[in-house]
């Protein structure tokens, strides 16, 4: 069972090298690469968020704590503002269909536009997923 678990590790630090060498980039949809530019930029964004996410929750909390002292606080707030790239924040992520890369009207737990969303289900191709009707 060890040969195994250590087979799948190997093959899974295989697969995420070879998949960091696209520039960083781990999505690829059938030869074609991302949807367009918007999408790129939107991971770079999400690698940011994760690069940064425990310094930035740590000098959260420090700034919005009233127990500690107000030149504490201001300090953890200007480190938070400017030691940061602006796109390390949560808020700045937009979540997009994974199709055709649209802003608007996704359904988060397929990660598709209601366009699209309606079409797959329309044929089926959504498991557990069935258009109304009465």
């Amino acid at each position: 069972m060890s040969f195994i678990s250590s087979l799948s590790s190997t093959a899974n630090s295989l697969i995420r090298s070879s998949a960091s060498k696209l520039f960083g980039f781990t999505q690829k949809r059938s030869g074609a690469g991302w949807t367009d530019w918007r999408m790129i930029k939107d991971n770079k964004r999400r690698l940011l968020v994760k690069e940064h996410a425990v310094d930035r929750l740590r000098l959260n909390t420090l700034r919005k704590n009233n127990i500690l002292p107000v030149e504490l606080r201001e300090i953890a707030s200007q480190e938070l503002h400017n030691n940061f790239p602006r796109d390390a924040c949560l808020n700045r992520v937009v979540y997009r269909c994974m199709l055709t890369s649209r802003p608007r009207g996704t359904v988060i737990k397929f990660r598709t536009s209601r366009i699209m969303f309606r079409h797959l289900a329309d044929y089926n191709k959504l498991s557990g997923i069935q258009r109304a009707m009465w």
